[in-house]
């Protein structure tokens, strides 16, 4: 088991220094700082001033260099619009994303866990065939439409729910979140249940799959031979199996949810950091940008690592099959 950690760090190391090569590059390609920075009325040398304190007037490699070796200190520079260190500004709004995200998987899995059992369970009923149809449209309808949706009904027409903001933070043991108030729970209700619709869909749609292949396993139908409660062989000997594919697809979602839910913080201003992304792409805020994408990166690459260990003690064949192999 150690080997198996082990060497999926070892890959994952290199795999952050890869993606954070091509992120550099790919953003500091694009446009040019100093336009948007530099007032209109500014001459060559005011424009060449700000590139010189930007760092901007070196060669690439040599700013990449630099950037490196800051980063492997914990600095990515600091924010050509706010002035402020780009980690800081991205840790202040990681709370929030990061809250969103959380909570929307866990109403996913709570939602779409149970759903997916039963549509397995009885696949030809109404009610089975009806939870697939609802699956199917959590997939197709875009997420602007569902969140603009929600809001039009729960927060205009019916008045239940407010359409944007965080609400009230609270405080406990140290952790600031808006869970910690019922006001910050109220607000966070439409947007958690925008963002968890796609990730139930897939979900019951994984469940059922599983379900319906585990059922016909002779463990299974051992275990009913032998007069175990219908309860019992659902619970144990059915969901143990089916978790595998739900737990390697759950962890991938949670990164995917922090690192893609720029439309979602939009559109209910939530204060995460999607939006400082948005933000600091349209005023070419390079070091912001790339201190985003390399700590997504990093989340992304961290989940991978805990899934797979998890992976490996599900089902132990995996890294016994990395051994031989």
């Amino acid at each position: 088991m150690l080997v198996f950690i082990i060497r999926r760090l070892l890959q994952s190391l290199l795999a952050l220094a890869v993606m954070s090569l091509l992120v550099f590059v790919g953003v500091y390609l694009i446009g040019d700082p100093v336009a948007i920075l530099a007032s209109p009325d500014a001459t060559e040398v005011d424009r060449e001033q700000i590139a010189r304190a930007l760092g901007l007037d070196r060669p690439l490699w040599e700013q990449y260099a630099v950037f490196v070796g800051e980063a492997l200190r914990g600095n990515f520079g600091k924010s050509f619009v706010f002035g402020q260190p780009a980690m800081g500004l991205i840790f202040e709004r990681m709370g929030a994303t990061v809250e969103l995200a959380l909570v929307a998987t866990v109403v996913s899995i709570l939602v779409g866990l149970p759903l997916g059992i039963y549509a397995g369970l009885r696949p030809d009923g109404i009610a089975g065939r009806s939870i697939m149809a609802g699956s199917i449209l959590g997939f197709s309808l875009p997420t602007f439409w569902v969140g603009l949706m929600l809001i039009m009904i729960f927060a205009v027409q019916l008045g239940l729910l407010p359409a944007s903001g965080r609400g009230q933070v609270g405080s406990f043991l140290g952790l600031h979140s808006s869970l910690f108030t019922l006001n910050g729970i109220v607000h966070l209700i439409l947007p958690a249940t925008t963002l968890a619709l796609v990730r139930a869909a897939t979900t019951i749609r994984l469940a059922r799959a599983g379900v319906r292949e585990v059922l016909h396993m002779d463990y299974v139908k051992f275990a009913r031979a032998k007069g175990l409660p219908e309860r019992r062989v659902i619970g144990v000997h059915v969901l143990k199996n089916i978790m595998i594919p739900i737990v390697t697809v759950t962890g991938l979602e949670i990164g995917s949810v922090i690192a893609f839910a720029v439309v979602t913080e939009t559109i209910y201003a939530w204060p995460g950091m999607g939006k400082l992304l948005i933000d600091s792409i349209v005023n070419l805020d390079r070091p912001v940008v790339v201190a985003y994408l390399i700590v997504v990166l990093f989340i992304l690459v961290m989940l991978n690592l805990i899934v797979d260990i998890l992976y490996s003690v599900l089902d132990p064949r995996v890294r016994l099959g990395e051994q031989k192999g």
